[in-house]
């Protein structure tokens, strides 16, 4: 059985129940970064002791590995192991990896469910404070400047049809300055919101117009959303 389990966005208390024992029962845990994997573990012993002298294979499982680790994974299903699969951060498979592996255990009709959770694009649109009716989640924005000014000038298309429709995307804190220039010469007024350290005890929600935001100086992984 495959399991895909969400994990904590920042604050490890949001650990449920469900997802403590979906892992401590695990045979192999899919983990794109291992050491965040450790100390989840960590974690859940430390909550709940009666998981805490269980046995687990972790196996690194990130975006360039994916295709290289998925015989040995299939092997282990094929086998009648217990197989977790989580993200770093948040819900597997959004912007993460573990979609071709979905792909095969459909193909070979292996059972698989979802152990929901936090979610960083759904936790920063409600911390906007902008309309959750629509959005549309569009994950890194492209890196090319021709492909990002094609991306947002769709997004303008879109919003004329849905004038509610909010986007979400997350960006690094090197290229949200290129990504709020394009913004700015493309939807000058529009409000955005920049997200960082959800859930942590420094979480920080920050509002206004591109050309204003630009000034700011930013840490982290961000999460972005256009109103």
């Amino acid at each position: 059985m495959l399991y895909i389990v969400a994990t904590p966005i920042g604050n490890l208390d949001d650990l449920s129940i469900r997802q403590a024992e979906i892992l401590s029962q695990s045979d192999v845990i899919l983990a794109e970064d291992t050491r965040s994997a450790y100390i989840l573990l960590d974690a859940i012993a430390k909550r709940f002791n009666h998981y805490a002298n269980r046995q687990h294979r972790i196996i690194s499982y990130y975006k360039e590995k994916e295709f290289e680790k998925l015989p040995e994974v299939m092997d282990a299903l094929r086998g009648g192991k217990t197989v977790s699969l989580i993200s770093e951060s948040g819900m597997p498979l959004i912007c993460d990896p573990g979609s071709l592996l979905i792909k095969q255990v459909i193909k070979e009709h292996i059972p698989f469910t979802v152990i929901p959770g936090p979610s960083a694009a759904t936790t920063a649109l409600v911390l906007s404070g902008f309309s959750t009716e629509q959005f549309m989640f569009v994950g890194f924005l492209p890196k090319k400047k021709s492909a990002l000014v094609r991306l947002i000038n769709q997004w303008k298309h879109i919003k004329e049809i849905f004038p509610n429709m909010s986007m979400v995307f997350f960006e690094s804190p090197n290229r949200i300055r290129e990504s709020l220039r394009v913004l700015d010469d493309l939807f000058p007024n529009i409000q955005i919101a920049i997200c960082r350290e959800m859930t942590k005890k420094f979480e920080e929600v920050i509002r206004g117009a591109a050309s204003e935001l630009m000034k700011r100086e930013y840490k982290g992984e961000l999460t972005v959303i256009v109103g």
